[in-house]
């Protein structure tokens, strides 16, 4: 249990630190694209997505890691859930541990954003909507020998049972390829992307390749400790670990390796900020604390349907190359798209007529 704690703790604050002074927040970094045509972030996030997918994967293939936990395929609440935790990020002004790290800085509305996560994760889970969470988590797609077959969760154990292999899909299994070859060709991919236009130092923090290098790196780390000090390999997330926080708080309960990681997130934030003198309390309007708190109670919401949020999915869960992890992050951006388009760009387009 001290080692469970230590260990989660420091990823969660080496994670915090590495967000605060990157300025990364996944949530800005799919809206630069389309508000502002800014890749910056979003190379910072492609870059770090390489270095875990390669890292990860990696430690499984030499024994470091058992398996790599890759959720089944659930199309329509993967598709519904992401989509709708996308909207919420552009609300609550940062994505999962985007609000997190921002109350390490002192910024009152992303207490108030973490505060509605949290209540939109117990209801949706736990409370009034749990009946909706179950209905959309149970389509559940699974490999076979003989292909993607829908499958309920008394079908998959009587499968394995038998000895059949019945696993989540995964972007290499659709194909029939060696994992190594897709993750060659996705690094081929993305080099010609990230190597395009300059590197514009900031005036303070860290410039995007090594904010995405040090990400890519602590998550690999929290692969690797979460399966041994953690009780299994999980990686970095922000949800169920959100969850699992105030449920220590809150009842009691004894605490896990994710929820130490997002308690280690905002100490990280704030010893960075501290040292950049950047650490300052602020208190926004109230029309802003309404608005940030609607958006974290849909943040809840959508990442308890999608079965992640934009870490869990986004990097976490896509390293790991699962079918599932990959279209909830694609509908996360379009989520995040589409309410950026609302919110910001509409407006400034009826002004201008």
């Amino acid at each position: 249990m001290l080692m469970l704690i230590v260990s989660g703790l420091i990823v969660g604050i080496a994670m915090g630190w590495v967000l605060q002074r990157g300025r990364y927040c996944m949530n800005s970094a799919f809206r630069d694209v389309i508000f502002i045509n800014d890749y910056t972030l979003f190379k910072a996030y492609i870059l770090a997505l390489l270095i875990v997918i390669i890292g990860a994967n990696f430690l499984e293939d030499v024994g470091q890691i058992e398996e790599l936990r890759r959720q089944a395929f659930a199309p329509i609440a993967n598709i519904i859930g992401g989509y709708i935790f996308g909207l919420g990020i552009v609300l609550a002004g940062g994505c999962g541990s985007g609000i997190w790290y921002r109350v390490g800085e002192g910024l009152f509305a992303a207490w108030v954003s973490v505060l509605g996560f949290v209540i939109g994760i117990f209801t949706t889970k736990n409370g009034i909507l749990s009946p909706v969470y179950n209905f959309l988590r149970s389509f559940n797609v699974w490999q076979t020998p003989e292909g993607l077959k829908v499958l309920n969760d008394d079908q998959v154990m009587e499968l394995w049972d038998k000895g059949v292999d019945v696993i989540p899909p995964t972007l290499y299994s659709i194909f029939g390829a060696n994992k190594w070859i897709i993750i060659a060709v996705l690094v081929v991919i993305a080099i010609p992307f990230l190597i395009r236009g300059g590197i514009q130092k900031p005036q303070k923090g860290y410039a995007w390749p090594l904010a995405g290098v040090l990400i890519g790196l602590v998550v690999v780390a929290a692969w690797w400790a979460s399966e041994v000090w953690g009780g299994g390999a999980r990686g970095v997330s922000y949800t169920g670990p959100t969850q699992e926080l105030f449920r220590t708080l809150m009842l009691g309960k004894e605490p896990t390796w994710g929820s130490m990681l997002v308690l280690g997130t905002p100490i990280g934030a704030l010893l960075s900020a501290i040292g950049l003198k950047e650490f300052k309390l602020k208190a926004p309007s109230a029309e802003e604390l309404l608005r940030v708190f609607v958006g974290g109670l849909v943040m809840g919401f959508g990442a308890s349907v999608g079965g992640g949020c934009n870490v869990g999915h986004g990097i976490t869960g896509v390293s790991t190359l699962a079918l599932s992890s990959i279209v909830a992050t694609i509908f996360i951006i379009l989520g995040n798209w589409t309410m950026v388009y609302f919110l910001f760009i509409k407006p400034m387009k009826d002004m201008d007529i």
